[in-house]
């Protein structure tokens, strides 16, 4: 629980995010072998936090060009206490606050590719290790390992200082947070490969991040906007799957089984994010001319469902009518995918089928097995099941995720007994 406050203190005091966790991890050893005799302090971070500071010093004494920042550290540890007592740098919430953030901005920074960045927010503020992260991602151990330590050594080669960006470079960092974020969420939202169709760990520690990324930037719309989202989506998780892990489809689920409590704060969150955006707008736009961000839109889609107790009453022309805004501020092959999903049960499947058909030519969806899956859900819907099996089965092929390809094989041999029927 502590782990990310007290690495980013650390980094604070060294400059070095890769010696900031290792201090940590040995602070962590020590306590493993001294609280069982002595107890656990009344403040196990400021002890932690201690520990490490006194092994800095002793890092920097061995190193001579690092006396001076040793002769600073000293000073200020002579003012701490002992271990047991609480820490003057952990009692001051905002100091603590402003070290988290810093923390997080520069675990995302742009400087490292998506996959490193991931890595990295997970190893350090969500406190995971590389075996945890490996299996999230279904990906070798070593492998996360080396992202890991490559992306520490990216950032001191290139000198990344452990900083808030200002006010100037703080929208594309901050974009770069929201991302990596976005990405550990929807991996747990909706598994790539695997066995199982979702993985609420990593759903969960995403969404515990946003709060806390909230929390440090409260007057960023497009922050509270991606919570809304994730706290939206997330209360349908208990829902998204059926005995033995079986996926069940959002028109499907039991919505008893959403937790209106998640649905609540995603709500709050959106109307946050919502009056943002409108006091951010420009003077001579009325608040109604603001455009929300893609996360808040998201949120917005996500809300429409929220709301709708029942399938039946779910407001289809609201939801794509969103997602042509949504089109329009991130333009995506994926979101007019989505798009076409939700013409559908506007305007009929036929209006689905001929913007899915538009999108076979992009090349980024040529191997995506949605755009085969949703083409064999309006083929069917349309009565033309024999066309619907062919695709349903190219979807088969294509996706990597267990559960995933048993739902679209069973849809495919559905479709081949009304083709025989």
């Amino acid at each position: 629980m502590e782990w990310a406050r007290v690495v980013a203190t650390l980094a604070r005091y060294t400059g070095d995010v890769g010696l900031a966790e290792e201090l940590a991890q040995d602070a962590v050893v020590a306590a493993l072998e001294q609280w069982p005799r002595d107890g656990v302090p009344a403040r196990p971070g400021a002890w932690l936090t201690t520990v490490a500071k006194r092994r800095a010093i002793d890092l920097f004494r061995r190193n001579r060009e690092l006396e001076q920042r040793y002769a600073q550290l000293g000073r200020e540890l002579e003012t701490a206490g002992p271990p047991t007592g609480p820490d003057p740098e952990l009692a001051a919430g905002d100091e603590i606050d402003d070290d988290m953030l810093r923390l997080i901005f520069t675990a995302c920074h742009p400087v490292l590719a998506v996959p490193a960045r991931v890595a990295l927010t997970l190893r350090l503020l969500g406190g995971l290790t590389t075996a945890e992260i490996a299996r999230a991602y279904l990906v070798p151990e070593p492998t996360i390992a080396q992202r890991v330590v490559r992306a520490k050594k990216t950032l001191a080669e290139a000198r990344v200082p452990f900083a808030t960006p200002d006010r100037r470079q703080r929208p594309a960092r901050l974009s770069s947070v929201l991302e990596a974020l976005y990405l550990i969420f929807n991996e747990g939202y909706s598994a790539t490969a695997g066995t199982d169709w979702t993985r609420p760990d990593l759903c969960h520690e995403a969404l515990r991040l946003g709060r806390l990324l909230a929390q440090l930037a409260p007057a960023e719309a497009e922050v509270h906007g991606l919570v809304a989202l994730m706290e939206i989506q997330s209360s349908r998780l208990a829902a998204r799957t059926g005995p033995g892990g079986r996926p069940v489809l959002l028109l499907d689920q039991d919505r008893n089984r959403w937790d209106r409590l998640l649905i609540s704060r995603g709500l709050a969150a959106l109307a946050r994010a919502d009056q943002l955006t409108a006091a951010a707008g420009p003077a001579e736009a009325g608040p109604a001319e603001a455009t929300p961000g893609p996360y808040a839109l998201q949120a917005a889609i996500a809300a429409c469902h929220a709301r709708a107790f029942h399938a039946d009453d779910t407001d289809w022309v609201q939801i794509t009518d969103l997602y042509t805004t949504l089109a329009q501020v991130m333009p995506s092959p994926v979101v007019e995918l989505n798009r076409a999903v939700a013409l559908s049960m506007a305007a009929g499947p036929q209006a689905g089928l001929d913007l899915a058909d538009q999108l076979a030519s992009e090349p980024s969806l040529r191997d995506y097995h949605l755009l085969a899956s949703v083409r064999g859900d309006l083929l069917m819907k349309l009565n033309r099941p024999a066309e619907a099996q062919a695709a349903f089965e190219r979807a088969a092929e294509l996706t990597r995720n267990g559960p995933e390809r048993d739902l679209v094989l069973r849809r495919a041999r559905e479709a081949a007994q009304a083709t025989r029927a």
